[in-house]
């Protein structure tokens, strides 16, 4: 299997779409250029014209149904030789993907990273459901081993990634004179940055009110004597698309009414929040409500902002959709289920016994094969980046002619667009 930037740096015309709110596809596009490609970037809104400022940006002001016909123009127009974007899933990108595989020109995916933190995802074809790692463990038990060398730390913060994320929707505000349709797969509405206001009061109120948890539960009275369910983002394309779960309520009244039903009364189960669903959602009303109907006020507890490898190292199982949490979980030792479709579900990674079984007989994690799975993601999948901070793997060496009399220095030098 190719290495997806590898093969990318090799397109000499790639065409970008849209890409994370921020300025990685500007980070990537000068990458790209530094190794002889001359890349074009398709605009869809404010935010997008905002964070990409270079040469070659095309701006559609349309609507979803002119956009086919218009990009197979641009595509003719700029001999594109491969398409770049964030999100498989966005409408925009769903016509997309399929016109490029039409006409033959190698899509690459982007997506948040597989394995966290510090990397980001970057596979040819598709991500997640559609992604071409193999799915038997053979491959991975007697294919070879690669040896990794630690990611360098990209300072990912809340701060920056609400400071992108109001900017964006600013811009798409104030410019939505020259986008009339403002495609995007969220609502971008001037709301938009009171949410991220929003998510960082609670970010620091739940900081608050859950102060003393983490010590709580990963005492030794506690440990492992709870479950953990991991929540995914409400619009997730991961459970909407691969899973039987429309949305995440639907999720927590299953979990919950089988664990009320089938889980060893001396457990109990802990909910947490995904934290880039703090300015969105809160289901602390469900929650709530369900535990006073299925009488488990006392066995449930719903979290925000705990620290989450400690809670995947002290919980006797750890319950998914299909969230990358799962290979974190696995990563520790703790087993896991799965409910959707995911690329870590493997003989000997998972439990297949469904949650009535999960409650009492966990199972444990194939450590050998986790290692061995883990190598061939990283090798084979994942970019040492953030989408909302460092990029160390797009740092592109540049040579600084000094006076004869001092020679030649090389020096590191990042990417245009922080």
């Amino acid at each position: 299997m190719p290495v997806p930037l590898s093969a990318l740096v090799g397109c000499r015309r790639p065409l970008l779409l849209q890409g994370p709110m921020g300025p990685f596809f500007c980070r990537l596009a000068d990458y790209l250029a530094a190794h002889g490609a001359n890349a074009s970037k398709v605009n869809f809104n404010g935010g997008d014209e905002h964070f990409y400022r270079r040469p070659g940006a095309h701006r559609y002001a349309g609507d979803l149904a002119g956009w086919p016909a218009w990009l197979r123009r641009l595509i003719e127009a700029e001999r594109s030789d491969g398409m770049v974007l964030f999100g498989q899933s966005r409408p925009v990108h769903r016509c997309a993907i399929d016109m490029a595989e039409e006409l033959s020109i190698p899509v690459f995916v982007f997506e948040e990273g597989y394995i966290r933190p510090n990397y980001v995802t970057l596979e040819l074809g598709g991500v997640n459901g559609r992604s071409s790692l193999p799915r038997d463990p053979k491959y991975y038990r007697e294919g070879p081993y690669p040896r990794l060398t630690r990611p360098k730390d990209t300072n990912q913060t809340f701060a920056r990634m609400a400071w992108y994320a109001t900017r964006y929707a600013t811009a798409t505000f104030v410019l939505q004179w020259r986008y009339p349709n403002n495609l995007h797969h969220r609502d971008l509405s001037g709301a938009e940055a009171m949410r991220w206001v929003r998510g960082g009061c609670r970010k620091v109120w739940f900081a608050l009110r859950e102060r003393n948890l983490l010590d709580h539960l990963a005492s030794p009275e506690q440990s492992k004597r709870w479950f953990l369910l991991a929540l995914q983002v409400h619009n997730d394309s991961q459970l909407i698309e691969h899973s039987p779960y429309s949305d995440v309520p639907e999720v927590i009244h299953e979990v919950m009414d089988s664990f009320a039903v089938h889980s060893p009364p001396a457990t109990s189960l802990v909910i947490k929040h995904h934290p880039m669903e703090r300015a969105h959602r809160d289901y602390s009303g469900l929650i709530n409500d369900l535990a006073r109907k299925l009488d488990l006020r006392e066995r449930v507890l719903y979290v925000h902002d705990l620290h989450l490898p400690t809670l995947l190292k002290h919980a006797r199982g750890v319950v998914t959709v299909n969230s990358t949490t799962g290979l974190q979980a696995m990563y520790h030792g703790t087993p896991v289920c799965v409910m959707g479709d995911s690329l870590y579900a493997l003989p000997g990674l998972v439990h297949f016994g469904g949650l009535k079984t999960f409650w009492h007989s966990p199972g444990e994690v194939d450590l050998a094969l986790f290692r061995r799975f883990r190598a061939q993601v990283v090798k084979l999948t994942q970019i040492n980046a953030s989408f909302y901070a460092e990029a160390p793997a797009l740092v592109q060496p540049q040579v600084d002619v000094e006076p004869a009399s001092q020679g030649v220095v090389i020096r590191q030098q990042k990417a245009r667009g922080a």
